[in-house]
């Protein structure tokens, strides 16, 4: 029981320092590589693996590695085989990928520019609306109070011409009675000038 206690402790170790010391790596130098359940030609292939493959390396050795593959399967590699240096093809790959990428971001782009544009065009468009019809309210309130000021302006004349007609016509009325009552005077004075005249003549 002690002994399976160990055992178990160890392999929980094992672990540990094997996921602590997980590091990517990938296969160089052949087309493929055999992956082995252990450090030697003698032990069974468990798949293969071709060039360019990227790997997780566990457990690094001079002449055996232990690796893991992206589909999760682990197992043993020749260590002169394994490389740090990301190959050619999959960086050719990786930045066609990246320019893909670029290309697609700069084509959205370019079409929210263009919306943008359009949209400005548009609020240019209303804001010259706004400012023609500011000014032509502002033009109305000033003709509106333009009309009002003309309009009490003609009341205030109407009021004068009014006020010249009633004087007139007193002035009229005056005259006419100024002129009557001369006419009568006159009249009443040849009047009497007549009756004397006759009486010195029948005297």
């Amino acid at each position: 029981m002690r002994a399976k206690h160990l055992i178990l402790t160890c392999f929980f170790f094992f672990s540990m320092a094997t996921c602590a010391y997980a590091k990517d790596i990938y296969v160089s130098g052949v087309t493929k590589i055999t992956m082995r359940t252990g450090p030697g030609v003698d032990h069974k292939i468990v798949a293969m693996v071709t060039s360019g493959v990227k790997l997780q390396i566990l457990e690094y050795r001079k002449d055996w590695s232990m690796v893991r593959n992206s589909a999760g399967k682990t197992g043993w590699v020749l260590t002169r085989f394994l490389t740090e240096e990301v190959p050619k093809a999959l960086m050719v790959e990786r930045y066609k990928k990246e320019n893909e990428r670029l290309a697609s971001k700069l084509s959205a782009a370019e079409e929210t520019v263009n919306t943008l544009n359009t949209q400005n065009k548009a609020l240019t468009e209303i804001a010259q609306k706004y400012k023609q019809l500011k000014d032509a309210s502002a033009s109305y309130l000033k003709l509106e109070t333009e009309h009002k000021a003309l309009l009490v302006q003609s009341q205030e004349q109407e009021k004068r011409i009014q006020s010249l007609e009633r004087s007139i016509k007193s002035e009229v009325k005056l005259g006419l009675l100024s002129g009557a009552g001369v006419f009568i005077v006159g009249l009443i004075f040849g009047m009497s000038t007549r009756k004397r005249k006759r009486s010195s003549l029948l005297s």
